[in-house]
């Protein structure tokens, strides 16, 4: 790494929990300087402007979710334990999870969704790399025999994350973990009744 690579991903770093707790709208220039030590004219000899290190945090934030989900995965597991794998990793880490701001892809998304176009995108992309690893995981599980043939795995993956989504939003605003807990076990039970054979 550059020394100019080393103080863009410092700053990504340093300002990635600031970004996913006060969202884009409300992290300051100053904030920013603050959590790095560093100058106005450093943070913008790294980055073109804002918009830029906003969009580099969210993909970092998104690269940390979604390194918890690689590291519990094997070949070896089948398709059920794979897919209860995803739904365990919610559990384990909601407590992390919830002191870095929550998760990056709703906060993102909500307020990106109607003002900033280019972090809308970043989030689309992540949300259909999401749904793609489900369907990965549902479509090899029906070369192994495991899961009925008959099931849309798109269908059940973008389910799953409504699901998911939905419960972190709910336990997040209500600072209650049991209503992600209890989609969670609802998901456990769509999987064991409807997909796996």
């Amino acid at each position: 790494m550059s020394k100019a690579e080393k103080t863009r991903q410092f700053i990504i770093e340093q300002t990635a929990e600031i970004f996913n707790k006060k969202g884009y709208a409300g992290t300051s220039l100053s904030d920013i300087t603050s959590a790095t030590g560093l100058t106005k004219g450093s943070i913008y000899g790294n980055f073109e402007n804002k918009d830029e290190v906003a969009k580099e945090v969210y993909r970092y934030n998104a690269k940390r979710l979604q390194s918890n989900f690689i590291n519990e995965l094997n070949d070896a597991m089948t398709t059920r334990e794979k897919l209860f794998v995803v739904l365990n990793v919610y559990r384990k880490t909601w407590e992390t999870n919830m002191s870095r701001g929550g998760c990056p892809h709703l906060n993102t998304a909500v307020e990106a969704d109607d003002t900033m176009p280019v972090l809308k995108a970043e989030v689309t992309k992540n949300f259909q790399k999401w749904a793609n690893q489900f369907i990965q995981i549902i479509e090899d599980g029906k070369t192994k025999n495991e899961i009925e043939e008959s099931a849309d795995s798109s269908h059940y993956a973008f389910q799953f994350i409504a699901l998911i989504e939905g419960g972190i939003l709910l336990s997040k605003t209500m600072d209650n973990r049991s209503h992600l807990f209890s989609t969670l076990e609802r998901i456990e039970k769509i999987i064991d009744t409807e997909l796996i054979k």
